[in-house]
C-alpha cells in the first residue's frame, strides 16, 4: 500500500478516550491493580445505571468475561449433570459451552427469521422433564420476546438466564435489559462490545443468595473477599474455602475502563443508532435483506451488530461479497456460524444442518458491516459506496 492509499477500515475498534486513560493511570498509581476499589465502584455504578434502588435493589457482580458470568449464573441456580437447558444455535459457542461445563446438555431451538432471536413458540415443544432453564440470547442488540419467554418459564417452573452480551443498553417494552424478572442477566465488555473493559462482564440479579453464591464462586470458593482482608486495619488473614470455585474476578485496571465507558453508554448507543439508520436508508434499494428492527412497542436496539443478508438475486454470494469488501479495504464479518454446524456440537448431539432451517438460511446469506463509534460519517459513506459498487458490478 502506498503512503497515499486509503487506510484499511477494520470491522471494529474500541472507543477509548482520555477519561479512560486517566482512570486506568489512577488505578495503576493506587497500588491496587487486581479486584479492589475500582471494581466495587464499577459494580455500584452499573447497578445504579440500570436503576437499582432501595425498593428494587439489583446485585451487580463483575467477572472477567461474559462466559464466566454465564457459568457462574448457571451454577448458582443449581444446574446439575444431566439437566437440559434450552438455548439458540444462532449464537457464539459460549452461550452453550457453559451448559456443558456443568455436565448439563443444551437443547437448541430454532430462531425466528424476522428477529434472529430464539423463537418463543418453539421453546415449549422442546421442554422435557429434564429441562431446568432457558438461555435466551439477545442477538446483535435486539431483545428477545422476554414477555413470552418469562411467561413460559413461569408456567413450567424454569429458570431464565439472559445472555445479554450484545445488549447494553437495549430495552424490552420500555424496561432496560438487566431489569426484567429473569433469574440473571449477563453482559459482556469484550473489546468489540458497546462498552468495553478489554475483557470482562457483569452478572446482574435480584436474589441476594444467588448473588452471594456467584461472588463466592467467582474467586476460588472463598467466603471472604481478598479486598476486604487486605485493606483491613486489624489482622484479617483467616478465610474458608466453602466450595471448589473458579478464577473469574475482574481487575481494577479493567474496571477503571468500565467506570468511564459506562458514562458514555447512552451516547454510544445514539451514535450506533444514527449509523444504523444511515445504512438502512442508503442500502434499502439493494438486493439485501436489512437487519431486524425493534418492532415491539417500547423495545430499543443497542446496534452492537449490523447484520445484512445477501439475496439470491444479487449475483454474488456472501463469501464473495466479504472478499470484495476486503479488497476495497473494508473489514466485514459473519455473525454467527450456527452451533449445529460446528464439529463439537454437530457430532456430540448428532445434529444435521436442516435441523434448524431458519438459523441455516439466515447464516448462508448473513454478513456484518463495520459499525462502531470511532467511525466517522465519511467512514460510513465509504462502506455504503463500496457495497453499492460491488453489487452494481455483480448485477
Amino acid at each position: 500500500m502506498s503512503e497515499h492509499a486509503t487506510p484499511f477500515l477494520p470491522f471494529a475498534l474500541p472507543d477509548i478516550g482520555e477519561e479512560e486513560i486517566a482512570e486506568v493511570v489512577d488505578a495503576l498509581r493506587s497500588g491496587w491493580v487486581t479486584t479492589g476499589p475500582k471494581t466495587r465502584q464499577f459494580e455500584a455504578d452499573f447497578a445504579q445505571y440500570l436503576g437499582s434502588s432501595e425498593a428494587d435493589p439489583l446485585q451487580a457482580i463483575s467477572v472477567n468475561s461474559a462466559t464466566a458470568g454465564l457459568h457462574l449464573a448457571l451454577e448458582a441456580i443449581g444446574i446439575q449433570p444431566g439437566d437440559e437447558v434450552i438455548t439458540t444455535p444462532y449464537t457464539f459457542t459460549a452461550s452453550a459451552e457453559v451448559i456443558r461445563y456443568l455436565g448439563a446438555h443444551p437443547v437448541f431451538v430454532d430462531i425466528d427469521p424476522a428477529t434472529f432471536n430464539i423463537d418463543p413458540e418453539k421453546i415449549e415443544a422442546a421442554i422435557t422433564p429434564r429441562t431446568r432453564a432457558i438461555i435466551p440470547v439477545h442477538f446483535a442488540g435486539l431483545a428477545c420476546d422476554m414477555t413470552r419467554i418469562l411467561q413460559l418459564a413461569r408456567q413450567h417452573g424454569l429458570k431464565v438466564v439472559e445472555d445479554a452480551a450484545h445488549t447494553l443498553p437495549s430495552r424490552h417494552r420500555g424496561a432496560l435489559i438487566g431489569t426484567l424478572q429473569s433469574d440473571a442477566t449477563v453482559f459482556s465488555f469484550y473489546a468489540t462490545k458497546t462498552i468495553t473493559t478489554g475483557e470482562g462482564g457483569m452478572v446482574v440479579m435480584r436474589d441476594k443468595a444467588l448473588a452471594q453464591r456467584c461472588r463466592t464462586m467467582r474467586l476460588h470458593g472463598i467466603n471472604r473477599d481478598a479486598f476486604d482482608r487486605y485493606v483491613s486495619k486489624t489482622p484479617a488473614w483467616y478465610y474458608e474455602v466453602v466450595a471448589p470455585g473458579f478464577k473469574y474476578n475482574l481487575t481494577d485496571i479493567a474496571s477503571a475502563l468500565g467506570i468511564q465507558q459506562l458514562k458514555k453508554a447512552d451516547r454510544f448507543q445514539q451514535r450506533r443508532q444514527q449509523m444504523a439508520e444511515r445504512y438502512n436508508a442508503a442500502l434499502a434499494d439493494l438486493p439485501l435483506i436489512l437487519p431486524p428492527k425493534a418492532t415491539i412497542a417500547g423495545d430499543s436496539h443497542s446496534w452492537h451488530l449490523y447484520v445484512l443478508q445477501v439475496r439470491p438475486e444479487a449475483g454474488i454470494n456472501r463469501d464473495q461479497l466479504i472478499q470484495a469488501m476486503a479488497d476495497r479495504g473494508i473489514g466485514c464479518s459473519v455473525h454467527f456460524i450456527p452451533l449445529h454446524l460446528q464439529p463439537y456440537w454437530r457430532d456430540t448431539y448428532a445434529l444435521k444442518p436442516e435441523d434448524f432451517p431458519h438459523a441455516l438460511q439466515v447464516y448462508q446469506g448473513a454478513f456484518s458491516l463495520p459499525l462502531y463509534t470511532r467511525m466517522s460519517d465519511a467512514d460510513v459513506e465509504r462502506v455504503i459506496a463500496a457495497l453499492r459498487d460491488i453489487l452494481r458490478s455483480a448485477a
